[in-house]
């Protein structure tokens, strides 16, 4: 079969994007905002399609000759009215499935109700709905899960930071609130199965492992970890109030938190047992097995994807030299490296960031991660994937990877609150280490900020790619 996995660059989708080739014969077209974030071994089996779901000619053409086609986009995060373009979303998909001849279109949603749910949930529930409604043109295997815990996942890493961090919780009263939280590699695996399923109507299936409460995770997590937590819920935390708190605690931005904590008021349990009728021979794992999982993956750096992975940030993928005829500010500076084999100098320009900081001036580093999550940013707790390796579309604290040239060139994208845009370049030029910072400045703030700026940048920069040729 030819198969079509949109969102393949994010969380889910390169997780099964990797679980499909490794368990299957079928051939993929993947469809992502950027070719380069997507890099297989198996290149063969697999066509990348740059394009989104509102431009439909680039739908189209990642939509033809397919058999089933993998729906994992939303738009949470995203500035503007995402319920509405989630229903465009939907109905470009769904028409583009139509002409196009799919058979199966696949879907991932959440858990809950319409009549009582957070507006992001009402959203992929009408999701569901838009892409179910197709007069019988092709089948719709529509999941519907909860919280997912997995390495790298949103969900895990907010119970990871809150069970380290905090040894007494204050925490808002819809910490009682049910769910049921489901892992990773089990959502990965009905979504798999569901290619083969033989159905003669649209069919919704809820997935989950067990009922919790937010509480009870959190307890679980902790005792896994070893630690001992008390945790005392209050009356008085809205919603809003509850989203700051976890910004403060966890890496999860303002734009991610505000929705994941809306939803956590209503309870999100499974209203059918559709997963055991249609696939009997999946037993979803225990919320303890799950944790010690996702645990495990992190600790020897094996994360396939993390939350962070889909970006929401305009015009990430791109260079300062694509901007014709705007501002660039730029400092450079550069090392010499004599004896040392540039492949060595590389390897240290990949390990910036995350546990390991940015080689020196820490406490600042700091200060401006603190600063961007006070404006709603990530600030530096988002960390890396993966402490050693890096590749393009990985986050590293409030940067993107744009660009990754094996033993040549690193080019990170600014995701931090800036009144303009920025790049971070680390190079390999001849037996020089040579660090770049650029900047395109938004109007008269942009440029008092460079100017005001400039002077700490030139120290830190400076210092930094000394530090890279040193810890060679």
């Amino acid at each position: 079969m030819k198969i079509l996995v949109t969102g393949a660059a994010g969380y889910v989708g390169r997780r099964l994007v990797y679980r499909l080739l490794k368990e299957t014969s079928h051939k993929l077209n993947l469809f992502v905002m950027n070719k380069n974030e997507v890099q297989f071994s198996e290149s063969s089996r697999i066509k990348v399609f740059e394009g989104s779901t509102f431009d439909e000619k680039s739908l189209d053409s990642a939509m033809e000759s397919v058999d089933c086609a993998y729906y994992l986009i939303h738009s949470m995060g995203v500035k503007g009215d995402f319920e509405e373009l989630d229903k465009i979303s939907a109905k470009n998909f769904r028409e583009s499935c139509i002409k196009n001849n799919v058979k199966k279109v696949i879907y991932l949603g959440g858990l809950g109700l319409s009549s009582n749910s957070s507006p992001h949930l009402k959203s992929r529930i009408e999701t569901g709905e838009i892409l179910s409604d197709n007069s019988k043109k092709y089948l719709t295997i529509w999941f519907r899960a909860g919280i997912i815990i997995g390495s790298g996942s949103a969900s895990f890493e907010i119970l990871k930071n809150l069970s380290q961090k905090l040894p007494v919780l204050i925490t808002p009263k819809w910490v009682e609130t049910k769910t049921e939280p489901i892992f990773i590699n089990d959502v990965v695996s009905y979504l798999i199965k569901a290619v083969d399923l033989d159905s003669y109507d649209n069919c919704i299936v809820d997935i989950g492992s067990e009922i919790m409460s937010f509480r009870e995770m959190i307890e679980k997590a902790s005792q896994i970890m070893g630690l001992k937590r008390i945790i005392v819920p209050v009356p008085f935390f809205t919603p809003k109030l509850s989203s700051y708190w976890l910004v403060f605690i966890t890496p999860v931005p303002l734009r991610i938190a505000a929705p994941l904590v809306e939803g956590l008021k209503h309870e999100t349990i499974k209203q059918n047992s559709n997963a055991i009728s249609y696939f009997p021979d999946i037993s979803p794992v225990k919320f303890d097995d799950a944790i010690k999982k996702a645990i495990h993956e992190a600790e020897i750096n094996q994360v396939i994807s993390r939350w962070s992975d889909g970006s929401c940030t305009p015009g990430v993928f791109c260079e300062p030299s694509s901007f014709a005829g705007a501002s660039v500010f730029k400092i450079r500076e550069k090392a010499d490296f004599k004896n040392i084999s540039p492949e060595k100098i590389f390897k240290s320009m990949k390990k910036a960031g995350g546990k390991r900081g940015w080689y020196r001036y820490h406490f600042l580093w700091s200060v401006r991660g603190a600063i961007d999550k006070i404006s709603g940013g990530y600030g530096l707790g988002r960390g890396r994937r993966d402490s050693k390796n890096l590749r393009i579309g990985d986050s590293i604290d409030f940067w993107k990877v744009v660009d990754l040239v094996e033993n040549k060139r690193i080019l990170l994208f600014a995701e931090m609150k800036l009144p303009g845009k920025g790049w971070l370049e680390f190079l390999i030029d001849g037996n020089h280490a040579v660090v770049t910072a650029y900047f395109i400045p938004d109007g008269l703030f942009g440029r008092l900020y460079w100017v005001s700026m400039s002077f700490f940048h030139k120290l830190i920069f400076k210092d930094m790619v000394r530090s890279i040729v040193k810890h060679s």
